[in-house]
């Protein structure tokens, strides 16, 4: 090209928060140009559980799952204690609470659909540097024959290691996030695990767990995620999921054909949205970038969906005013929408963190009855908030009664 590119909005990554961002900036009328250094479809290394909070923001960007190969509703979790006890946990009935879908598959969905709602997207460009000017933000960047492009906001939606973030001195010196998680493809499952999510709280991986989620053609992904606590090291991550493979109560739930496909994979989960900056300037971080992740169970692209969302929002509203409206408004959309749930998965997550409370939190479950178990599942899926008792202005009419996503 012989100049710049010039937009709206410049999106920086176009995984689930990036392409929610550009969805709902392209419908508002913005012009929004997506950049990615992938080449889609791309895998991302990710459990591809999908929460009633990812099902929700997904529905309301008008994302239409029904021709996704891999697409896979969930109709309950199956829990096991410490202990050994099981657990059918039901999800209600009307609409859809919980599914698993690969990440290639989603992610290239999203990507198409911000496309064809007008958002141009470019692959295979890396970010060299950020330059924040009064009036700007110019985005300098190498391939696809762009070189720079001029834009008056950024959204930052490019992952924990964020190089927007570290290009404008906003790095994060040695942070390697909360969780981390391993994570490989089975085929030819033929024992439960074909058709359950099942969660396994082992004693040795609390306050984590271990998960296995179902996929159609008898495949499941599974894995298993852990606190960074300072004692386990990475290395070790190897030896542990060979010895978790092994389990006998794992060898069953997957049967005794199955196998394992490719390689594992491991990646590191950022979960501090309430101390990372969100914004500078003209730059809104969204996704891994905000560190917008459930600190209690390591789930995020509910969380991705919806800053991308709520970005887009702030931009939308504030586009033509000065930039400190727009941050502030984003910030403080975060703060109502996800800071106190995040809090107050902390604490709840520190009761999990013993083998004594995780069991005593189970048992209790077990015990509730089918209505107490369906609201659980709920609430474990982040259909209800968390910390709706200090957050007054999110309660509604019928919160506990309203269908999932997709009820219609």
């Amino acid at each position: 090209m012989t100049g710049p590119m010039t937009c709206d909005v410049v999106v920086v990554g176009a995984g689930p928060a990036g392409s929610a961002a550009a969805i709902e900036l392209a419908r508002a009328g913005r012009s929004v140009v997506v950049v990615d250094k992938a080449t889609f479809p791309r895998d991302k290394c990710c459990g591809d559980g999908l929460t009633t909070l990812a099902l929700r923001e997904l529905e309301a960007l008008g994302f239409d799952p029904d021709p996704i190969d891999g697409w896979f509703d969930v109709d309950a979790a199956w829990l096991r204690s410490p202990e050994g006890r099981e657990t059918r946990v039901p999800l209600p009935e009307r609409g859809r609470y919980a599914a698993v879908c690969p990440r290639a598959e989603l992610d290239d969905a999203l990507v198409r659909l911000a496309r064809s709602t007008g958002a141009t997207v470019i692959e295979g460009v890396t970010v060299r540097d950020v330059d924040v000017r009064d009036d700007r933000v110019v985005v300098a960047v190498d391939g696809a024959g762009v070189g720079q492009i001029h834009a008056r906001y950024v959204v930052a939606a490019d992952g924990m290691w964020s190089p927007v973030r570290k290009s404008l001195g906003l790095g994060i010196d040695g942070y390697r996030g909360e969780w981390h998680a391993f994570r490989q493809y089975v085929s030819k499952v033929t024992g439960p695990a074909a058709e359950r999510l099942i969660v396994w709280f082992e004693p040795d991986l609390l306050p984590g767990y271990a998960w296995s989620f179902p996929l159609p053609g008898n495949r499941a992904n599974i894995g298993f995620g852990v606190l960074r606590d300072g004692d386990r090291k990475v290395r070790d991550m190897a030896e542990l999921w060979r010895d978790l493979l092994q389990r006998p109560h794992v060898v069953e739930a997957l049967g005794p054909d199955a196998e394992l496909e490719g390689r594992h994979t491991a990646w590191p989960i950022p979960a501090r949205i309430d101390e990372v900056p969100l914004t500078h300037e003209r730059v809104l971080f969204v996704g891994d970038a905000a560190a917008a992740t459930d600190v209690m169970t390591g789930e995020g692209i509910g969380q991705a969906l919806q800053t991308g969302r709520l970005a887009a929002r702030a931009i939308s509203l504030g586009g033509a005013l000065q930039p400190g409206f727009v941050c502030a408004e984003y910030e403080s959309l975060v703060h109502h929408e996800l800071v106190a749930d995040h809090r107050m998965a902390k604490r709840l997550g520190s009761v999990l963190a013993h083998r004594r409370g995780a069991e005593l939190a189970l048992c209790i479950v077990e015990h509730s009855g089918t209505w107490g178990r369906r609201h659980f599942a709920r609430w474990m899926f982040e259909d209800e908030p968390r910390a709706i008792a200090l957050t007054p202005s999110r309660w509604h009419r019928g919160i506990l009664a309203r269908p999932g996503a997709y009820a219609a």
